[in-house]
């Protein structure tokens, strides 16, 4: 027959226990593994992204400072050829409304660049957003799964405590000697 005393019960719990501190530590073991490898995912996702936008966002810098200074030329243009036009108006009068057109349309191309360096700049910052929504969601499941893990660990624990002291109790009554009345 097995003997269940004090002892026995107390290395009973400490058994339990330690297994399932092992298994804890294990499941903690394999969430920790899995973040890591999806946060290198994302580490090298954001890399990606990086590494595409960025050249474009310096071409787009380029050439709009280009531009500008091809506007800065043309208005530099424009200040001295006033000089020659007081002496030649009425040939330099039709150049000048050509000259006119030629700066609008840098303008205007000037517009359509920066409108273009703006959108980039906008998709870069949705693309963050979403990056940072991908993250915020992978920290939410890892959560929910320690949750899950810690429910799944500390209730079979409970059970079997309760069974331990269930049978305990009844041990321990008949062991009592009966008294009579």
């Amino acid at each position: 027959m097995l003997k269940l005393d004090h002892e026995t019960i107390l290395l009973a719990f400490a058994v339990v226990t330690g297994l399932a501190m092992l298994l804890q530590t294990i499941m903690l073991l394999a969430i920790t593994v899995a973040v890591r490898k999806a946060a290198n995912s994302v580490r090298e996702e954001t890399e990606n992204l990086r590494t595409s936008i960025m050249p474009v966002i310096y071409d787009t810098r380029d050439l709009v400072a280009s531009t500008q200074i091809v506007l800065t030329s043309a208005q530099e243009f424009v200040s001295s050829a006033q000089g020659v036009l007081s002496r030649m108006a009425p040939k330099i009068e039709a150049a000048t409304g050509d000259l006119a057109q030629i700066a609008q349309g840098l303008r205007v191309q000037t517009a359509a660049i920066e409108s273009t360096a703006m959108e980039i700049v906008d998709k870069v910052r949705k693309q963050s957003n979403r990056v940072d929504e991908m993250c915020t969601g992978l920290l939410d499941s890892v959560d929910r799964a320690g949750a899950i893990v810690t429910s799944a660990v500390s209730t079979p624990v409970r059970q079997v405590s309760k069974i331990l002291g269930t049978v305990k109790a009844v041990i321990e009554s008949l062991r009592s000697p009966v008294t009579r009345q």
